[in-house]
């Protein structure tokens, strides 16, 4: 007999299409609830993200990234070095904040290119 608390909770996040991950065994998925995802919208999280990093047109440079990276995914082919998911969409928009932050600092201009 194992004790458990009332707080606490064993979550088991499974993402089999994904390269090296397999599914959890019939045994071990009875153990579990199922919960139902939906997918997030790109087009706020980026727009989140780009006012986080002071850049006051997020909701206009949003639309146009998300846009990009959604174009970049159905057209390009599917070799696993194009990655076009959230975590390249917010390295994207963390880089654009620190370049906005050099250019802020050295007066507009960052390796050659003028920001405004």
């Amino acid at each position: 007999q194992i004790g458990l608390h009332d707080n606490v909770g064993i979550f088991v996040t499974m993402n089999p299409g994904y390269a090296g991950r397999s599914n959890l065994p019939d045994n071990l998925k009875t153990l579990f609830r199922s919960v139902a995802m939906v997918v997030p919208d790109r087009n706020l999280i980026a727009q989140v993200m780009l006012y986080s990093q002071g850049i006051v047109t997020a909701e206009q440079l949003s639309g146009k990234i998300v846009e990009l990276f959604q174009l970049c995914d159905s057209r390009m082919s599917k070799q696993s070095h194009y990655d076009f998911g959230l975590r390249a969409l917010k390295t994207l928009l963390i880089s654009a904040g620190g370049l906005k932050r050099q250019a802020l600092e050295g007066a507009g201009n960052v390796q050659g290119v003028w920001l405004s």
